[in-house]
């Protein structure tokens, strides 16, 4: 068994107790406390994540932006600078070979922030396509945090100043953050708003340091994964390996938003449209549990008697106080209202498919 990869703050995780578990091959915090109360700070003030185990995949030169058009399901060239977009890499059949975030930080060069999982397989699979850009991984050099939840913004004011407060969703502006150079965004991954906070590997535990000193007398949390879990299905949003994989189209997946479909031009187009054109297998929905029961992944689904799809992630909504999981089944049974059963330990569980997000944004 090869050793797991750390992040700069792994140190700092054992020194505040957290429980620590392998994750996309690293050794990293599921939880400090309690999920339960994790999930709440997020909610009600603000938590504090290690991100830094995400990679980042730069595209520079005179032929990136021409090359991410090739790459990427999004638009690319009619971004500004400082702007961030969700998008995904999909391979010749259509399905998706990971979901990124694009940040074009100037006319010639961008950055892919890429799930931990991935880093290795999407930066061959870029290399492989980069035509005459150039590809540079930077994920080991770099630190990255996220500071969630409604009190975020009074506490990234008092640290990094009027311009982080100014800066809209989906932005990104290079800015000191208690005085250490950074790039900080506004997309999230919980639900609740926030920032990510992008800096040199070897700053990332000052600002840690930094933004827990000044935060937590006023409720602020250091967060695991456990809570980034259960705060990224309350906002239906997907994780790659359990809502997105190889095989799974994006229409497949309700990201069709995310698609250039009439432009097309980039890797997997056609074959989207054409999987399309043949009729969806499947569709993924959000469902809450009537019954009692917890549906987790990998759970079948089923209607009538007959297993008819599988949950993809699954967990009790620490925010909702009722059981609530995604998944997969045909586009006949994906209508809100739609009654369905899920198959735990061998009986089957009322449940029914309800419209996502399961929590708005704040």
């Amino acid at each position: 068994m090869s050793k797991l990869r750390t992040t700069p703050l792994h140190a700092h995780h054992q020194r505040l107790g957290a429980r620590m578990v392998e994750f996309a091959g690293f050794d990293m915090p599921v939880q400090y406390s309690s999920i339960v109360e994790e999930h709440a700070a997020v909610r009600e003030r603000a938590g504090l994540f290690d991100v830094s185990h995400m990679g980042q995949i730069h595209i520079r030169g005179p032929h990136a932006v021409a090359t991410a058009e090739t790459l990427v399901s999004c638009p690319i060239a009619n971004m500004r600078h400082g702007l961030v977009r969700y998008g995904l890499l999909c391979n010749e059949a259509g399905g998706v070979v990971d979901d990124v975030t694009v940040y074009r930080i100037d006319e010639d060069s961008l950055f892919l922030c890429v799930n931990a999982a991935n880093i290795e397989k999407d930066h061959r699979w870029m290399l492989d396509h980069a035509g005459e850009a150039e590809i540079e991984d930077r994920s080991a050099k770099t630190g990255m945090l996220a500071l969630q939840g409604p009190s975020s913004e009074a506490l990234m004011g008092e640290l990094a100043g009027d311009a982080a407060l100014a800066l809209k969703r989906f932005r990104f502006a290079p800015l000191d953050v208690a005085g250490v150079p950074a790039l900080v965004s506004r997309t999230g991954y919980t639900g609740s708003g926030g920032f990510e906070i992008y800096l040199a590997a070897e700053d990332t535990v000052a600002v840690f340091e930094a933004l827990m000193a000044r935060g937590e007398a006023d409720g602020l949390r250091p967060v695991g994964l456990g809570a980034r879990d259960t705060l990224r299905l309350e906002a239906a949003l997907p994780l790659y390996g359990h809502e997105l994989d190889d095989a799974t189209s994006p229409l497949e997946a309700g990201l069709g938003r995310f698609v250039k479909r009439e432009q097309g031009g980039f890797i997997g187009a056609e074959a989207i449209e054409e999987r399309e054109a043949r009729g969806r297998a499947q569709q993924l929905v959000g469902f809450e549990m009537s019954g009692r029961g917890i549906p987790r992944a990998g759970y079948a689904i089923a209607s009538g008697g007959e297993e008819v799809g599988r949950v993809t992630s699954g967990a009790p909504s620490p925010t909702l106080g009722k059981s609530i999981g995604l998944g997969y089944v045909p586009p006949s049974l994906a209508d809100s209202g739609t009654t369905l059963d899920v198959v735990i330990r061998g009986r089957a569980v009322a449940a029914r498919v309800v419209d996502t997000p399961f929590v708005k944004s704040a």
